[in-house]
């Protein structure tokens, strides 16, 4: 067997190659992140069979993904590595030594000891839909931003608008109203019929003549500030908000394209949907890195914290939060859905809220219960099949 060990970074990866004996064939070297440095790394493997060669890259955010790809659309075999074991490792030697080409032998050390399963094709595939998955929340999350923005804006130019719309300023409605009027003067000056048309018109029929009169004398009482500046924010905020939920549907759409091509066995689950699918399977990855069902609770962060000293041991502790946030979100949407599409999971919900459980310390039950299905599905390859 040939190891060979990358250590990534931004501009310039450094690699390493070993044999099964530990004898370093090719001392650490640095390539370029780009073509050339890529032809090379591929020169220095050229005399060893493909089939022979285990390659070891750290899991290092998004600098390793393209030469991650790159290596396996030319028939390597990659392997890759937690950067805690690496650093493990390091911590064995008698000086503490920390370059990219010790890490690169490190790497190598890690791939004899340690039993690592190869990227495969479907392993690229969940890696983009983790990508995807991650992206859209972090969408998700700029939206949640512009918003509560949005609505210190309005308490500034017309606060009384959050009580003629009982829902909320977030709505179609209201943002329609919002870009053609964004202070109180702008209504106050607007044409009783034009107003009128406008409400309908965003609303689908649900406002009409009876509320544009309401509130052009809303807006008259009003104690809002008509400040162009503020009013320019506001507009400038809701086109920014919706073009984030355009991009967001289209996201979506290839996100569900992905999902459907893996053809999981989660989209069985009562409730499952594609979008939570994808995150639960692009955070997960290759199920087989997970031994056991504890195992996958920690990683999502959904185990318990220990607080024990002495004889104190406390009797309720709170989830531990440590792992994939993302996974974590997943998990727990998930369950609340199955919970209402299936009978088995709606009677454990049901049975910890008869115990004094609240309703999300029932869904963490529920969703610790949901993890060991989903282990079993994956591992085995099988449909969800409770009652």
């Amino acid at each position: 067997m040939i190891y060979t060990g990358i250590d990534i970074a931004k501009d310039k990866h450094f690699c390493a190659i070993a044999d099964s004996d530990g004898e370093v064939l090719e001392k650490p070297f640095g390539f370029d992140n780009n073509r050339a440095g890529y032809s090379l790394l591929l020169s220095k493997l050229k005399p060893f069979s493909k089939e022979s060669v285990l390659i070891g890259i750290e899991s290092t955010a998004h600098y390793g993904s393209n030469l991650l790809c790159f290596l396996h659309d030319n028939g390597y075999r990659i392997a890759v590595i937690n950067p805690i074991q690496t650093a493990t490792l390091r911590k064995t030697g008698i000086r503490k030594t920390k370059t990219d080409a010790v890490d690169s032998l490190l790497i190598i050390k890690s791939l004899m000891v340690n039993n690592h399963k190869p990227f495969d094709k479907q392993d690229i595939a969940y890696l983009r839909l983790k990508n995807l998955c991650r992206f859209r929340s972090k969408q998700k999350k700029s939206i949640a931003r512009l918003k509560i923005q949005l609505v210190s804006f309005v308490d500034i130019s017309f606060p009384e608008l959050q009580t003629f719309f009982k829902s909320g300023i977030h709505g179609k409605a209201c943002y329609e109203l919002l870009k053609n009027c964004p202070a109180k003067d702008d209504i106050t000056a607007l044409h009783l019929t034009r107003l009128g048309n406008l409400l309908s018109k965003s609303s689908h029929g649900r406002f009409g003549k009876e509320e544009a009169i309401a509130l052009k004398s809303l807006a008259k009482s009003s104690v809002g500030t008509s400040d162009t500046s503020i009013s320019y924010q506001i507009v400038t905020t809701i086109e920014q908000i919706e073009l984030l939920e355009k991009q967001i549907a289209s996201l979506d759409n290839l996100i569900i394209s992905q999902v459907s091509d893996l053809d999981s066995v989660l989209l069985s689950v009562p409730g499952m949907s594609h979008i939570i699918c994808a995150m639960i399977l692009g955070e997960i990855g290759d199920i087989k890195r997970f031994s056991e069902p504890c195992k996958l609770l920690a990683f999502a962060g959904l185990d318990p914290t220990v607080n024990q000293s002495g004889k104190f041991k406390a009797k309720s502790t709170k989830m531990s939060k440590r792992g994939s946030y993302l996974l974590r979100y997943a998990l727990v949407f998930a369950a609340w859905n199955v919970c209402r599409n299936n009978n088995t999971f709606n009677a454990y919900y049901e049975l910890k809220r008869s115990q004094g459980h609240g309703h999300y310390s029932a869904l963490g039950h529920v969703a610790h219960k949901l993890v060991r299905v989903i282990f079993k599905m994956l591992k085995d390859n099988v449909a969800f099949s409770l009652d």
